[in-house]
């Protein structure tokens, strides 16, 4: 069967915050190595510009991209779409649109209008902003519609949603034919606090691309320059859902036992500031080191050089940054809220708010050596299987099996 997907997305290599471009990303290379034509309907800030992202073209399948003037991005608030387009001329506010509702709106209506004369097989479309352009993409195409939920309102905001944001997400999945959720975690999120009939959602979980392999000799330093102390790495935005303050809470507790520990934190957003206050107020100023924003290149640089990583996220729907920590052989520490823990077996898992347990647990794996080598073999060969050609297999069957019916 021939099938060409419609797919609005939000953020994609080389521009992205987080984990969503890097799944949209997966997700798209492996749907075309299953021979899955693409159309991939993306924002792009500058209305002038052809917007630079990379895509994989097979002798089965090619993937073609459409830039929509936006200047939404994936984590967007009202209040943080409203600093951000507070500087900008009048003309650009009528071309972006001068809220978050009203630039939500020129981006739906412009994605409808950009992609109207192609001939798809399935709409998909990734998060909530996506939402609309995609009901009515598929009401307009007359094919069916999937939604993609990579994090909902309650994940980002510790079950306190912005009601507005979290009746557009509800609405998306109620047009749904149907709704892939990365996790049963997710799943049960969606039954639970929206209210949507399980049967309606797919759990396909994110994979790992084939090129993250375990790499020796990589030999960075800690922040004292000694390669000999052990390092414990927490990665993501340092936003609420990820727990960097608990992040902080474990080292607080670790540095009184064993104080040659290091502890890198990597990524940047908007807790930044408030973190490294909080870390100097702790007395962590001498074993804490702050990265700000990484490349690739320094991510698999970390991963490679640190004894742990610890992911003391709050909710967290599924946690990509745990499964390319185990595809380099890092032992991994996880929060029992989140939905990576159900594919990464050979683990630590913790509640989110038992920073005693989640140090114990680091403490064993720097303590056990045999252990430590046990989880990193482990770890790594449990996620072989799960590529994103493979999962992309699962999201094809789902194209095939909506169109059938």
């Amino acid at each position: 069967m021939s099938l060409h997907s419609l797919m609005f997305g939000w953020e994609y290599p080389p521009l992205h915050l987080g984990g969503l471009g890097v799944a949209c990303q997966g997700l798209v290379q492996g749907l075309l190595r299953n021979g899955v034509k693409i159309t991939l309907v993306l924002p792009h800030a500058n209305k002038n510009a052809e917007r630079e992202v990379t895509v994989l073209t097979t002798d089965d399948a090619s993937a073609t991209t459409l830039s929509v003037p936006s200047m939404l991005q994936p984590y967007d608030t009202h209040g943080s779409y409203d600093i951000r387009v507070g500087n900008i001329s009048r003309e650009d506010c009528d071309i972006y649109g001068g809220d978050i509702a009203g630039a939500i709106e020129k981006y739906t209506a412009a994605s409808v209008d950009i992609s109207k004369n192609i001939a798809p097989s399935v709409v998909h479309c990734h998060d909530w902003m996506t939402y609309g352009a995609g009901i009515r993409a598929a009401r307009h195409h007359r094919v069916p519609l999937i939604t993609h939920i990579h994090a909902t309102e309650l994940d980002r905001t510790n079950f306190h949603p912005n009601r507005w944001i979290y009746g557009f997400e509800k609405r998306g999945f109620e047009a749904a034919d149907r709704i892939i959720a990365v996790s049963q975690y997710t799943k049960n999120v969606l039954t639970e606090h929206y209210g949507i009939a399980p049967e309606k959602i797919a759990v396909v979980h994110n994979g790992t691309s084939e090129h993250l392999t375990p790499q020796a000799g990589l030999g960075m330093h800690s922040r004292h320059g000694a390669k000999d102390h052990p390092m414990v790495l927490f990665l993501g935005r340092l936003v609420l859902q990820k727990g960097p303050k608990q992040f902080l809470d474990m080292a607080k507790i670790i540095h009184r036992r064993r104080p040659e520990v290091q502890f890198c934190v990597a990524g940047d957003g908007d807790m930044l500031p408030e973190m490294i206050s909080y870390a100097v107020e702790q007395g962590l100023h001498t074993c804490v080191l702050f990265t700000g924003k990484v490349g690739s290149r320094e991510v698999s640089a970390l991963y490679n050089r640190a004894a742990c990583f610890v992911m003391p996220s709050l909710s967290e729907p599924f946690g990509l940054v745990a499964l390319e920590a185990a595809a380099h052989g890092t032992p991994v520490v996880l929060s029992k809220q989140s939905g990576v823990r159900e594919v990464l077996d050979h683990s630590f898992q913790v509640d989110f708010w038992d920073t005693e347990k989640m140090a114990d647990c680091v403490l064993t794996i720097l303590r056990e050596k045999p252990l430590a080598l046990q989880l990193r073999s482990e770890a790594s060969r449990a996620v072989t299987h799960l590529t994103w050609q493979h999962q992309a297999e699962v999201v094809r069957s789902i194209y095939e099996n909506l169109i059938r019916t």
